[in-house]
């Protein structure tokens, strides 16, 4: 059986100067603790923009669940990176701690790029579990060292009846699985994902 590659691509769907940054983004990912399937490349033929998009989705592999798409847009000299939207892989601006600009020829941008996929990957990934009755009504992903949520969840007919007539109280408004972490209490799972929490 063939090994997936990084960074996959068709040999015809890239000039020279995009496979020369996706090649070094590629050879680079080799070392990252990734599936190579969660490494993507889209050729500019197919993107909105007719730039080249190479991204990566960060998941927690104990849940099958992704968490997080970050990515850059390659225009052959230029590169503008950070969280993407996961539908149409724009760049999420209100998520600065993320933005990522740089310049240069192709192979230094792939390096350039790949520290910081790098960067991203090291960061101390947690997830937060709160149970009852032996399931999880709620969830939360964040990074531990600055408690940036990521990603949530709220199962309403799974939490406790007393914190939902609490909460309601309260006028917690929550939507489309949001939760106000602070009213649900101390966790009863606090799991690392990825990375080391500076606490530890």
């Amino acid at each position: 059986m063939d090994e997936i590659p990084w960074f996959e691509y068709e040999e015809d769907a890239l000039d020279v100067a995009q496979r020369a940054f996706v090649d070094v983004l590629a050879e680079r990912a080799g070392s990252w603790l990734v599936d190579p399937l969660d490494t993507v490349v889209l050729p500019s033929a197919q993107t909105f923009d007719g730039q080249l998009i190479a991204y990566l989705d960060i998941g927690d592999p104990r849940r099958n669940y992704g968490v997080l798409t970050v990515g850059v847009h390659f225009d052959g000299s230029v590169i503008r990176g950070g969280k993407f939207h996961n539908q149409d892989l724009t760049v999420q601006q209100a998520t600065s701690e993320f933005t990522f600009d740089a310049v240069g020829c192709p192979a230094e941008l792939g390096n350039k790029a790949a520290e910081w996929f790098e960067g991203v990957l090291a960061r101390p990934l947690v997830r937060y579990e709160w149970h009852h009755k032996g399931r999880m009504y709620a969830v939360r992903y964040e990074y531990a060292d600055t408690g940036r949520g990521l990603s949530e969840g709220f199962e309403d007919s799974l939490a406790p009846d007393a914190l939902r007539t609490r909460l309601a109280a309260d006028g917690v408004i929550r939507g489309r699985g949001r939760i106000n972490r602070a009213g649900l209490g101390r966790p009863d799972v606090i799991a690392d994902v990825r990375g080391v929490r500076p606490d530890q």
